[in-house]
């Protein structure tokens, strides 16, 4: 008997524990998973703020100490991962709690990947191609607590950290399947702080996550699902967030939507992020901005692959005119954010189009983008963005 159901395999998230106020229930989730002694891993300028400080005292009141690491850059790279597993070991820690923005969890879930393992293994033997994650020690890797306090990168979600090369300036993605943190606590009152630039940039990458999920041609009606309803929630709640910082009922939809773009780009990503992880690595531009800045692009490069299937999400959003409507929503989201134009208003100047292009190409993202990507029509993409 003959048939045309694909095969795939799939993995959905991990506890959540969502709500505001539900930071107070950190030190609890920490014990529950048996940890005595965490490491909180979070980013410069997150260390010094009270909400930083509040995580810190509710695991100390529980007896659980108040370690941080924070030398984490905001593309981070092997050299931050170093010094994390340097004072993971001196404190002679059990796990991470991976605390702040997209920076902040990837590096705190690169430590607890790789504190354990034996010498001679690199993180860079384990990246997301075929069966690498097998070459780990699973057992060795440390219980991971995830405390997202921007709504992008959905990283509290995933099994997977993005790591630079600070060599070659290559973003590569890191997997292993015990990297799914064993609990997130989404809470919305972290998230009131951000400034309005990481709040707009953050905002956008959950987008573009879901966006790009959405039009992957993959078969994944699970992601698919997700994917339509998180592009939802960021066209009603994103401009509300960033004018509105107190509004905790739009930075509730926010992170789910930034949760929901995570779970469903199991489906897969594209172009948008392709073009952007070379930008980000070589010019050191905020990821989800510049998902932002080249995603009209992208979208008029994908048009007669996506056209039908984006009028069906603009109706399921509420947008009239079909895929010219959901172009239009989105330009005007940009502007509402302050999102510069192109790249070159982004500070991108004369970038080297042959290397990005062959950097893009090389991208795990191309793969999913609804258009086969090559090297012409790459670069010429990149000259659309400028």
């Amino acid at each position: 008997m003959t048939h045309n159901v694909p095969n795939r395999n799939w993995s959905y998230p991990t506890a959540i524990k969502f709500g505001v106020g539900r930071i107070s229930e950190l030190a609890e989730h920490a014990k529950a998973v048996g940890l005595k002694s965490p490491l909180l891993v979070t980013d410069k300028a997150l260390a010094s703020l009270p909400i930083t400080a509040a995580a810190l005292d509710v695991l100390e009141a529980a007896g659980l100490g108040r370690a941080v690491f924070s030398e984490v850059d905001p593309n981070p790279n092997e050299t931050n991962m170093a010094a994390g597993i340097a004072v993971y070991k001196a404190g002679k820690h059990d796990g991470v709690i991976c605390f702040g923005g997209g920076s902040a969890l990837d590096l705190g879930k690169m430590i607890a990947l790789m504190a354990g393992q034996k010498k001679g293994l690199s993180v860079w033997d384990l990246e997301d191609i075929d069966d690498w994650y097998t070459r780990a020690d699973a057992g060795k890797i440390a219980p991971i607590i995830a405390v997202p306090t921007t709504a992008g990168t959905g990283s509290e979600v995933g099994r997977a950290g993005v790591l630079t090369n600070s060599v070659t300036h290559k973003k590569k993605i890191i997997f292993h399947p015990a990297l799914m943190p064993k609990v997130t606590i989404c809470d919305p009152a972290l998230t009131v702080g951000m400034p309005k630039f990481i709040t707009a940039g953050t905002g956008m990458d959950a987008l573009a996550h879901c966006l790009e999920a959405y039009c992957s041609p993959f078969y994944h009606p699970m992601s698919q699902g997700i994917a339509v309803e998180g592009m939802r929630l960021v066209f009603e709640n994103l401009t509300r967030a960033y004018k509105h910082p107190d509004d905790l009922q739009a930075r509730a939809h926010m992170m789910s939507a930034a949760a929901m773009g995570a779970t469903a780009f199991q489906k897969g990503l594209g172009a948008i992020h392709s073009l952007s992880h070379p930008i980000g690595a070589l010019y050191n531009t905020h990821h989800g901005t510049t998902n932002a800045v080249v995603m009209p692009m992208v979208l008029e490069f994908n048009r007669k692959a996506v056209k039908d299937r984006l009028a069906a999400a603009a109706a399921y959003c509420g947008i009239k005119g079909g895929f010219k409507g959901f172009c239009g929503r989105i330009m005007d989201l940009r502007e509402d954010l302050n999102i510069p134009e192109n790249l070159t208003k982004l500070g991108v100047k004369s970038p080297d189009l042959d290397m990005l292009t062959a950097m893009a190409l090389e991208d795990p993202s191309c793969g999913g983008n609804p258009v086969k990507m090559t090297k012409k029509n790459t670069r010429a993409l990149y000259e659309a963005c400028l």
